[in-house]
């Protein structure tokens, strides 16, 4: 049990990463340093946010490698959950 699930991805601008998800979550895109950041505490940038309602989609905004993170806002658990993406 985690309290947040993280992948790696190099993902190209425009592309849509996609997350199907059984509970409400914090659904991130984070480039390396911010996600760095994340998990030492510090503030930190991302693009996505809340969701309660899925499947959920976060559009990449520039080419590189980034970390989608589904975060339990501070909770630990299992769910059910299956994180793709759709190449632009």
């Amino acid at each position: 049990m985690t309290d947040f699930l993280h992948q790696r991805r190099n993902l190209s601008q425009g592309d849509t990463v996609i997350l199907d998800c059984d509970t409400q979550c914090n659904f991130m895109l984070l480039d390396d340093n911010n996600f760095y950041h994340y998990r030492n505490g510090r503030g930190f940038e991302y693009f996505g946010g809340s969701f309660e309602y899925f499947p959920a989609s976060i559009t990449v905004p520039r080419t590189t490698y980034w970390n989608v993170v589904v975060d339990l806002g501070g909770y630990s658990g299992t769910i059910r959950h299956s994180i793709r993406h759709i190449s632009n």
